[in-house]
């Protein structure tokens, strides 16, 4: 899948995360900024980067700002903003297709 167009995701409020996708230059370009990253930086890196493999998406800027959110949250956001990038709105792969 390749973005379309930047989007956003998510919020800044406690236990969330604001996902940003951009066109990337030929790699995952990938930056964060977290509170716990100290703790669970690794984390939140592996399961950003195992969703854009999942989604088939290898061409991206993506940026996290988080504020505690547990992976599955994580997960949702980053999904939601690369569905957006692409504009697709219907018939969303929701619920466990997306491994």
């Amino acid at each position: 899948m390749d973005i379309v167009r930047p989007a956003i995701a998510g919020t800044l409020e406690s236990s969330d995360c604001q996902v940003t996708v951009e066109k990337g230059e030929g790699n995952v370009d990938f930056s964060m900024e977290s509170s716990v990253i100290n703790q669970y930086g690794n984390q939140i890196r592996k399961v950003a980067l195992e969703t854009l493999k999942n989604l088939g998406v290898s061409d991206v800027k993506l940026t996290i700002v988080d504020k505690g959110a547990l992976d599955c949250t994580i997960k949702a956001r980053i999904e939601a903003a690369v569905y957006r990038s692409v504009l697709q709105t219907e018939h969303l792969p929701w619920g466990g297709a997306i491994r």
